[in-house]
């Protein structure tokens, strides 16, 4: 079974991870960031990656150490449950649309890790939440992750809705990439033989 738990403590947020990659998307996660919760049950329940979040952060000071260090906490369980990679179909995609938003993102687990982001949010808040996390949370977890991840906003003026599109697109290019190739189920997705 490809799951992985990660623990990492610093003096800004002390972290737990677990996912299992081939789950049916439940989810529990609690880093007393109520929206920031709500996006990563979307990623968990879109990707079908079954995890569990949990942090204890300096949200006295802001909501930034918690999104990052979780962003970075979760890229490397999802790097760890990926082992060598063998069999999986390595690329995703998607279009996802959520009213007034239409976002896409693509992705490669390249072990390469790159993030093209062309998202502008309309406004500085979701609530109390910072928009400019988002952006945050998928650097630290495409870069702990080994993801080549671009995402790009095509429309849209409602920022709850970019930024759920946006973590919807990349978990359904997720589930797409973490697949078994039914092909080539036994191999490395690269003529190098590693990824």
């Amino acid at each position: 079974m490809r799951s992985a738990t990660i623990t990492r403590e610093t003096a800004e947020t002390t972290i737990s991870v677990e996912v299992t990659l081939d789950g049916s998307g439940v989810y529990d996660n609690q880093t007393g960031v109520g929206f920031f919760d709500h996006m990563l049950d979307q990623l968990a329940r879109h990707a079908l990656i079954d995890m569990r979040v949990r942090c204890d952060g300096d949200l006295h000071i802001d909501d930034h150490h918690t999104v990052e260090d979780v962003g970075i906490a979760l890229g490397q369980a999802l790097a760890r449950a990926m082992g060598d990679k063998r069999g999986i179909v390595r690329y995703g995609a998607c279009l996802l649309p959520m009213d007034d938003a239409l976002v896409r993102a693509a992705l490669d687990l390249s072990a390469r890790p790159f993030l093209v982001w062309n998202v502008e949010m309309p406004t500085a808040k979701i609530g109390t939440f910072d928009t400019e996390l988002v952006r945050e949370f998928f650097q630290a977890f495409a870069t702990h992750g080994g993801i080549t991840l671009h995402v790009d906003l095509l429309h849209g003026v409602n920022s709850h809705h970019i930024a759920e599109a946006a973590f919807k697109a990349v978990a359904r290019s997720l589930r797409d990439a973490l697949e078994v190739d039914p092909r080539k189920g036994d191999a490395i997705p690269s003529t190098k033989g590693a990824l």
